[in-house]
């Protein structure tokens, strides 16, 4: 019985005191009496002795020989350890649901936690975007607000999750008065968006209009989308509506951009809407945030 409770784990000062009767009069020790008294004593223990408690309790609903057990006590003996194995195993199987239970309440939290990491991060970037599209008015130099631009919207578009097929890009040169034009391609809802942007002083005109159609009808579905700061003259407005018969093409203005981020409105949504418009009422030029 000892040895038992030794290989358990128990401290020798619990063990030690049995130990000592036992060798004085093996006779007068009770072994009911002697598992009684430690396992109170390991009780008593608290925290600092849950390992051997817990061996205790492993070997004992491990126990299957039971022929060393006094014929009158084997059946008894038997549903004991039948009884310690089944609350065990009850115990255990909270315990699993527990650990579980808390693994998912952990990782729900991780998550969350994440979740709005990302959503601060992203609301901070858009909010440097909006600064930073509404402090190029104020340049004068054409061409660093067309490299300011370019980079603008490059972070804008990629900020919403929408692929950037080809970089938007300043054509000219520095020493250029006008460099306003800048080209890129955006997929959207596996469409891809031809985009042109023109930040001139006057409305842009059939004339300006007319190379930016010409390089969307020359790409194989390609959709267009034409950006200006300054509107759109009637002749634009107007050849533009055509062209919506065979693809759809769209227009914007650069007051839509801004608006959209001083309302945190979604870019994708806002193209899909004026898409729609597009292709219900034949309006190229529809203002869904202004």
């Amino acid at each position: 019985m000892l040895d038992f409770f030794r290989g358990a784990g128990i401290p020798l000062a619990i063990l030690q005191p049995w130990q000592m009767r036992v060798r004085a009069d093996r006779d007068s020790v009770k072994k009911a009496e002697m598992t009684r008294e430690i396992l109170k004593s390991l009780n008593e223990g608290g925290d600092p002795l849950i390992a051997p408690r817990r061996e205790v309790i492993k070997r004992v609903s491990e126990f299957e020989d039971f022929s060393s057990c006094w014929e009158n006590d084997k059946m008894k003996a038997e549903v004991s350890v039948y009884k310690v194995r089944e609350i065990v195993n009850r115990k255990d199987s909270f315990t699993r649901m527990n650990i579980e239970r808390e693994r998912e309440r952990l990782e729900r939290q991780q998550a969350h936690k994440k979740t709005m990491e990302e959503r601060q991060r992203v609301a901070a970037e858009r909010e440097t975007i909006r600064k930073d599209l509404n402090a190029l008015f104020a340049e004068q130099n054409a061409w660093k607000r067309g490299k300011a631009l370019e980079t603008v919207l490059n972070r804008l578009f990629a900020s919403y999750g929408i692929l950037i097929r080809e970089t938007f890009t300043v054509k000219g040169d520095p020493g250029q008065g006008i460099v306003e034009q800048i080209d890129g391609a955006v997929e959207i809802d596996g469409h891809v968006y031809l985009v042109e942007i023109k930040w001139w002083s006057e409305p842009i005109g059939r004339a300006e209009l007319a190379p930016h159609l010409v390089s969307v009808y020359s790409r194989a579905d390609a959709r267009g989308m034409f950006i200006s700061c300054s509107g759109f003259a009637e002749g634009a407005l107007s050849d533009a509506k055509t062209a919506l018969v065979q693809r759809v093409y769209l227009l914007a203005e650069l007051e839509e951009i801004v608006h959209l981020l001083e309302q945190n409105r979604d870019v994708k949504q806002w193209v899909l809407e004026k898409v729609r418009a597009a292709q219900t009422t034949r309006e190229p030029l529809f203002k869904p945030l202004v």
